[in-house]
């Protein structure tokens, strides 16, 4: 791939753009702007990008068998029917008596249930990943966290990757399809410390995962990198910002990438110097991403 293919798809100027979802029968992509409390939905083909307000902050967004969406809210999951609906509480609320915690990164399996993790502001070990089933049945599958990120599933749901972020480590875990388990944990990636840290990420067909390296440190630029499924770096792309969040794939034949970012923790001076922070860039790639599966609740 040539750095030259890399533009903006969308200059969004989000405060923390993520979890870009590619709506294969609208042929467009959903993402949400984390600390603007705002769902959206962007038409490549003419550009146009609608805005939809909601009450709390939002950590992931899947899209449903039934139509809508499922959003991973601040305090709760809750559901869309219509791009204008009303909210719709769904599950029940397991993080209300965790008021340092929110909803963060989550994704769909090829079976159609949703996990998402949690983010404790606090900074402390006290986050989890959790499976939401399709009848909204709730279940903790990995605790101690402190921002749980990087979820993605292989084409086939034999593979699963996440994130703690600021361990810096990518893990991979075995997962079972059939049992809704993951289990034989092990370190697929450890990036340095002052080099960037996991955020979100995705699969391509070939069982390649690719990776957003989101950094504070000064003077380190933003990127995304391709990980063979031996964790070795096998291409890196360099984005012209360091708060990059997120990679998911769209367009007819899956093959553009779409990259998220923020302009959020960027000083004035920063900004001035990093003017498309927060935009959406795309690129093209020679192997298709893993298309999403709608959640089935």
């Amino acid at each position: 791939m040539r750095i030259s293919d890399l533009t903006i798809a969308l200059d969004a100027k989000a405060d923390l753009a993520e979890s870009p979802v590619w709506h294969a029968a609208e042929q467009k992509l959903y993402w949400i702007d984390i600390w603007r409390k705002e769902l959206h939905r962007f038409d490549p083909a003419s550009g146009e990008d609608e805005c939809r307000p909601l009450p709390e902050t939002v950590g992931a967004l899947a899209l449903r068998a039934k139509g809508g969406v499922l959003l991973a809210l601040e305090n709760g999951l809750a559901t869309l029917d219509t791009w204008d609906s009303e909210l719709t509480p769904f599950g029940k609320p397991v993080l209300a008596d965790k008021p340092d915690q929110r909803f963060n990164d989550g994704c769909t399996d090829p079976a159609g249930r949703f996990w998402v993790g949690t983010c404790d502001d606090a900074k402390n070990p006290e986050a989890s990943l959790y499976r939401v089933d399709p009848d909204g049945t709730i279940t903790q599958m990995r605790h101690g966290l402190v921002t749980a990120n990087a979820a993605a599933f292989n084409a086939d749901g034999s593979l699963f990757v996440h994130a703690d972020t600021p361990s810096h480590v990518l893990r991979l875990y075995d997962a079972d399809m059939a049992e809704g388990t993951i289990n034989n944990c092990r370190i697929l990636r450890r990036f340095p410390q002052d080099k960037g840290a996991p955020d979100g990420g995705w699969f391509d067909m070939e069982g390649c995962y690719w990776s957003a390296s989101f950094s504070l440190e000064p003077g380190c630029g933003g990127k995304v990198v391709k990980l063979s499924p031996k964790g070795e770096i096998l291409e890196a792309v360099p984005i012209p910002t360091p708060r990059t969040t997120m990679i998911g794939f769209g367009g007819e034949d899956m093959c553009t990438a779409y990259v998220t970012t923020a302009r959020a923790l960027l000083t004035e001076e920063e900004l001035v110097q990093q003017p498309d922070a927060g935009a959406i860039f795309s690129f093209r790639v020679d192997v298709p991403g893993v298309p999403v599966t709608p959640f089935a609740g």
